[in-house]
């Protein structure tokens, strides 16, 4: 075709030459007339170069665009607020091109449409990888376990580049130290670790080594035929096989300055890596690489909430349950030495420690009982905030005789389960301390949900933190408040407790049930 100009778009049986009726620079990328049968008859230049081919060729073959049906409004092809439609076109095997176009009919009794489109490959796949990328953000934050975080963002990845495979994996050291936590595009197998270890120990090159070792991604050209062409790869050449793929990419999840893992990329026939393909899979193994610091702190955040509370539990043992046990063993004794002197025990001194061993059992199965309620409170009440408290207060009332005042408002049972944990915690904690320091008579628990805000409060009467009414706390305060802080802070939420002498203390939490993120804390 010529790309001659005219000044009207004129009609023409098919098959006929058109001329085109607009200035050069108002011609997209391409320009093409379409039959009535969706078959290409006229393309210019740029129209034959986008498809990949000449355009004798493509005359005849048929076109990838949905063509209006006359009752469509009849703007200009090129008015920049006619719509736009966006259809794939496979130049060869394995490659696919995405074009965006408008369409006008010559006129209404011609079956013949011209069609204006351009490449917008690259400019989706660039909004594909930031929408990737932004969703896989949104899922660092879910309560989702680190396997079924790694899962969705190899998803991720596999989507917005229409690659054929992805595997994340997690590494404590070379070789051994992998462990495959996220992918998609392959099959489970169970014994994939076992097959990949085969394959290493027969001499075959496993390339992810070299960017755990460089900590730099690795790029191979034409990886499957080479490991197709290798016989130390036949432990997994099925699993390999399972996909169509050709080049490799794997690149290095960095935390704190050290590799923690490898994001492998399994490419699509025909895709080549790029500079820009690259830059993506590092971004997205970033985004892997913050999963899995966030994991590890987790963890770790576990174990020393484990370690507190053992060694909180120590302490009450010790306070308590320990002592009172001693004194039982004691008052044993007692009754061991009157019994080695030979002459009968007198039937008050054996009453007397009866009831004494008596009562500091029952002291003791109280105790226990209430360690046990706290340690698991909401197994058995289906993390209601309301329920799990009332058994608290039941429980602390049969052990020490405390009274207790409850004031519940509505919407608790409305709380997502992790909150209620929290704050149970929380008052959980301050009935403990009532018990164990304020010598009270009487406890006032408060819970209401107001405003988007939790609202939880103790109130003791007892003696205060000391008699100078400080309202630092006291040393066998401290844990406890700081872990009490820490629950609510983890919500976004607030600690105070206030305290005088002779009025007593009051602990009270404040939890937004609105987050940042906009979503509720509320199930």
């Amino acid at each position: 075709m010529s790309g001659s100009l005219s000044h009207s778009l004129l009609p023409a049986a098919q098959g006929q030459r058109i001329g085109w009726a607009v200035p050069v620079a108002a011609v997209p990328e391409g320009l093409a007339v379409v039959d009535g049968d969706g078959l290409f008859v006229q393309l210019n230049a740029a129209a034959a170069a986008l498809c990949g081919h000449d355009e004798a060729d493509l005359i005849g073959k048929g076109a990838p665009f949905a063509l209006p049906d006359g009752s469509e409004s009849s703007s200009s092809l090129f008015d920049a607020a006619s719509a736009e439609h966006v259809t794939t076109w496979e130049p060869g095997p394995g490659i696919c091109r995405e074009f965006a176009y408008r369409a006008q009919r010559l006129s209404t009794d011609q079956p013949l449409a011209v069609v204006a489109f351009r490449d917008v490959t690259d400019e989706r796949h660039r909004g594909r990888r930031i929408a990737a990328i932004a969703r896989s953000s949104v899922k660092l934050a879910s309560e989702g376990s680190l396997s079924a975080t790694l899962d969705a963002l190899a998803h991720e990845v596999l989507q917005a580049d229409a690659l054929a495979g992805v595997q994340i994996f997690t590494a404590d050291a070379p070789v051994r130290g992998l462990r495959i936590m996220g992918s998609a595009g392959f099959q489970r197998w169970p014994d994939f670790f076992e097959r990949l270890m085969q394959c290493h120990e027969r001499g075959a090159s496993l390339r992810m080594l070299d960017a755990f070792e460089t900590a730099q991604p690795v790029v191979v050209p034409h990886r499957w035929s080479a490991i197709q062409d290798d016989p130390a790869w036949q432990p997994l050449r099925p699993y390999l096989g399972e996909l169509r793929w050709d080049w490799f990419v794997s690149v290095p999840l960095m935390v704190r300055g050290r590799v923690a893992g490898i994001l492998n990329a399994f490419c699509a026939p025909g895709q080549v890596v790029g500079p820009t393909a690259l830059e993506f899979l590092v971004a997205m193994a970033d985004q892997a690489a913050v999963a899995v610091d966030y994991a590890a702190l987790l963890q770790r955040e576990r174990e020393e909430a484990r370690k507190r509370e053992r060694q909180r539990l120590a302490r009450d043992l010790h306070d308590s349950i320990v002592q009172q046990v001693f004194s039982i063993g004691m008052q044993a004794e007692v009754m061991r030495v009157l019994g080695e002197r030979g002459s009968p025990v007198p039937a008050e001194v054996a009453r007397r420690v009866a009831a004494e061993v008596g009562s500091l059992s029952q002291t003791v199965l109280a105790d226990l009982r209430a360690m046990v309620h706290e340690l698991r409170p909401l197994a058995s009440l289906d993390l209601r905030l309301e329920d799990a408290v009332r058994a608290l207060v039941k429980s602390t009332t049969n052990r020490t005789g405390l009274h207790f005042s409850l004031s519940m408002g509505r919407g608790l049972d409305q709380l997502a389960p992790d909150v209620v944990e929290d704050v149970y915690r929380i008052v959980a904690e301050a009935v403990h301390n009532v018990v164990k320091h304020a010598e009270a008579t009487g406890v006032v628990i408060r819970l209401a949900v107001r405003r988007q805000r939790l609202t939880a409060s103790v109130s003791d009467d007892g003696h205060g933190l000391d008699a100078a009414g400080d309202s630092q706390p006291r040393e066998h305060h401290g844990y406890g408040l700081t872990t009490m802080k820490e629950r609510a802070e983890r919500w976004g939420g607030t600690l105070t407790m206030t305290s005088r002498p002779t009025v007593g203390t009051t602990v009270r939490v404040v939890v937004p049930l609105l987050n940042e993120s906009g979503s509720t804390n509320a199930s």
